[in-house]
């Protein structure tokens, strides 16, 4: 018992205690393949957030150690993610007003309160929060999330500044800008782009960004390029690795991170989600959603109490330890020493990393999240699904990212209500074998003689009931001879015992029973017959039945006992 429950709480920390010993050459490959590409991405990010460099690394280490103890995806890499940091930004740059240690310190402020909504949602068992964004609204965010890093980091590829920091203001200035270009900036990133895209034709499997931020970094120190106007991070200048100061915060800030925190953590455990399941269905296991949302809530309280930014699972990464045949947890262990050993060992040179290189690395990074193509895709598969996808897109870059996310959020609820107040429905029929389909099309189902039958396709509830009601007597009034049977099937509308759908079914029978049709419930007999018990009588004629097959033959055996006292028992002759 004892065991199952620290198997509960750690999973990863179980998987390493029954670790092979075979594992450990793969495992060591892929960490430190994933601290390569880990390690300028962390930087890149974390200048995306508007914190210090030095910062991304801290969100990396220990934040990575702790997924190895409580996660349970044994192929997830966590880290610093675009989405992200790009939400945090959004939310902690107007309230810091250009203060780069309020900053850091909101960004610190807000992780927490992330990590501990992520673990108040698990508490609660909601890890069925992972479906509520959709993969439509997830590929319209992504894509407005990536366009929106783009577009933003244009001004430091270039070298010159921007006028605004809202999106469409840059892209309707970005003509006028370009001519202020910052020459050697732009040489720069040009050589920065020529080392990436020569690195990924020549040597594939290299880590390219790292190489060209090692490159680019140490030609700027070598050749004091500082001198030419190159703009670096400034990521370290003391004796010691930075801290942030808490003295001066201000309590009264935490009101406007309450809300845009909660938006952070359910989008953060989405696309963790869809990772982390990805990848494990590919290895032949499951991931366990209220494991991953305690794990994701630890791992994000670990990252702000190391000074670190919200981080979530990282696909990127994650794709790498796969193709290096990763197989346990302590991938993330060897790559979060891998780059505490940077951190602790080469901190000084990260002064002299271009801010004009990590705005071509996230450029980089970015593009391949930016598919607009498979947005237009859905428009043949799911029309309403593109439609929210195209809404979710264009909210992103309209709006901006926590207004366009709780917008493509309500719009999805809204369409989900739209179904359930307004469901599909069929009637039903059999064909020449008896067996029982759906109406229509010319298919050969037809109706049973003096039988509608009819599927609602939703469950009822107190808001859509009186629409069955009316569908129900609707299609009565309608047919050209009126039947004595109404044989609805229970299965798929009645799932929990709301007062108002009693009321209304018990409404229902008694107007049908004034047309003398008899009404039958067919499914969930057990439960209906327990939901329908009451003191008194209203229910006597109403008939539930185990299925609709069943229903048939009880209308069947009642038909022919009727007919049969009629020819027993002829009217009288006047």
């Amino acid at each position: 018992m004892q065991r199952k429950k620290r198997h509960n709480i750690a999973p990863g920390l179980m998987n390493l205690l029954a670790y092979q010993r075979s594992w450990f050459k793969p495992d060591l490959r892929a960490g430190l393949s994933v601290a390569a590409v880990a390690l300028p991405i962390a930087i890149a990010y974390a200048e995306l957030a508007g914190v210090s460099a030095i910062v991304g690394l801290y969100s990396c280490i220990l934040p990575m150690l702790a997924y190895a103890i409580f996660g349970s995806s044994r192929q997830l890499i966590v880290g610093p993610d675009a989405a992200t940091c790009a939400v945090i930004a959004a939310v902690v740059t107007p309230l810091a007003a250009g203060n780069s240690e309020l900053h850091w310190q909101l960004t610190i402020v807000m992780t927490l309160m992330m990590g501990t909504w992520c673990l108040i949602a698990s508490h609660f068992n909601l890890g069925a929060i992972a479906d509520l964004l959709s993969r439509p609204i997830l590929n319209g965010l992504l894509n407005g999330v990536a366009l929106t890093i783009i577009v933003n980091q244009i001004s430091k590829v270039f070298g010159f500044t921007s006028p605004s920091d809202e999106l469409i203001e840059r892209i309707y200035s970005l003509p006028i800008s370009l001519l202020n270009s910052h020459w050697p900036t732009l040489l720069l990133s040009l050589f920065t782009l020529l080392i990436l895209f020569g690195l990924r034709y020549l040597r594939p499997e290299w880590p390219a960004p790292l190489f060209a931020l090692v490159i680019t970094t140490g030609l700027t120190w070598s050749a004091g390029l500082t001198r030419f106007g190159i703009e670096t991070v400034s990521a370290y200048t003391g004796s010691g690795l930075p801290l942030v100061a808490w003295p001066a915060f201000k309590p009264g800030l935490l009101r406007d991170l309450v809300l845009p925190a909660l938006n952070l953590a359910v989008v953060s455990f989405v696309s963790m989600m869809l990772t982390a399941r990805s990848f494990a269905a590919r290895n032949g296991y499951e991931v366990d959603a209220n494991r991953e949302f305690r794990a994701l809530g630890i791992i994000n309280i670990v990252s702000a109490l190391s000074q670190g930014f919200a981080i979530s699972g990282a696909s990127s990464r994650t794709a790498i330890n796969d193709a290096n045949g990763g197989k346990s947890q302590l991938v993330s262990v060897i790559a979060a020493l891998t780059i505490a050993s940077v951190l602790f060992l080469f901190s000084q040179p990260l002064q002299f990393i271009p801010v004009a290189v990590l705005g071509v690395v996230l450029i980089y990074a970015s593009w391949s999240l930016l598919d607009l193509r498979g947005i237009f895709r859905l428009r043949k598969r799911n029309r309403s699904a593109f439609n929210l996808a195209l809404f979710t897109f264009l909210s992103v870059v309209l709006i901006g990212i926590i207004p366009g996310i709780g917008l493509a959020v309500l719009l999805a609820l809204l369409q989900f209500l739209q179904t359930v107040f307004r469901p599909t429905e069929q009637l039903l029929g059999v064909n020449d074998e008896g067996m029982i389909h759906s109406m229509g099309n010319n298919n050969g189902i037809k109706a049973v003689e003096g039988v509608l039958m009819y599927r609602f396709n939703s469950p009822l509830t107190y808001f859509n009931v009186v629409y069955f009601k009316r569908r129900i007597t609707n299609l009565v009034d309608s047919l050209p001879a009126t039947p004595r049977w109404v044989v609805i099937d229970a299965v798929a509308s009645f799932t929990h015992p709301d007062i108002s759908v009693l009321a209304s079914i018990d409404e229902l029978q008694r107007d049908l029973k004034m047309r003398n049709i008899r009404l039958v419930l067919a499914g969930r007999r057990s439960e209906l017959t327990r939901w329908f018990q009451s003191d008194n009588d209203s229910n006597r004629d109403l008939i539930i039945v185990p299925d609709l097959y069943l229903a048939l033959r009880l209308i069947q055996s009642n038909e022919q006992k009727t007919q049969a006292e009629q020819i027993t028992d002829p009217p009288a002759v006047p």
